[in-house]
């Protein structure tokens, strides 16, 4: 296995989560918060799918894919936010103004993922070196910044997983 398929299968697992992570869910479900500090499972996805896509596009230093195919503008129809937003920092009342539909949801991440293997298909193990971001001390690497993805997708994916296994009968 060389590099760019270890980031593939990595990234893909995310997708596999999520995808069973949403499957069946209505609009109440995704919207469901345990507490009322808490994310939702359409916060979660959304989040995990706006941070690849931001920091990934910076990284390859390539559009997003929230703008370019139209995500921002349909799910700006869903909820009222900022296109740079990717949901750092929200308080609850941002939280619990995502709202959009599973599908939608699915799409995006999809259509993520898609760039993401493409970007990610030629990357060598050299490549990882790269700095992509000096406004850190140290600066950010290219690898430092796939694994800083994936850690964070892969927490939001369990953490929406784990409010699916919660959610009231």
């Amino acid at each position: 296995m060389n590099t760019a398929q270890l980031l593939e299968d990595g990234f893909g697992r995310v997708v596999e989560s999520v995808e069973r992570t949403l499957d069946g869910l209505d609009d109440a479900e995704l919207t469901h918060r345990p507490a009322a500090d808490a994310n939702s499972i359409a916060w979660l996805v959304w989040h995990l799918t706006r941070v690849q896509d931001d920091h990934l596009a910076d990284a390859f230093d390539v559009e997003q894919v929230y703008t370019t195919q139209g995500f921002a503008q349909q799910l700006g129809e869903c909820f009222a936010h900022d296109p740079s937003d990717t949901g750092y920092g929200h308080d609850a009342a941002q939280v619990a103004a995502v709202r959009a539909p599973a599908e939608l949801l699915l799409e995006y991440l999809t259509a993520v993922h898609a760039q993401t293997v493409a970007l990610v298909a030629d990357v060598s193990a050299s490549d990882l070196d790269r700095v992509v971001d000096d406004r850190w001390d140290p600066p950010v690497t290219l690898g430092v910044r796939l694994v800083s993805v994936l850690d964070d997708d892969l927490e939001h994916a369990g953490q929406a997983a784990y409010l699916r296994g919660i959610l009231p009968q």
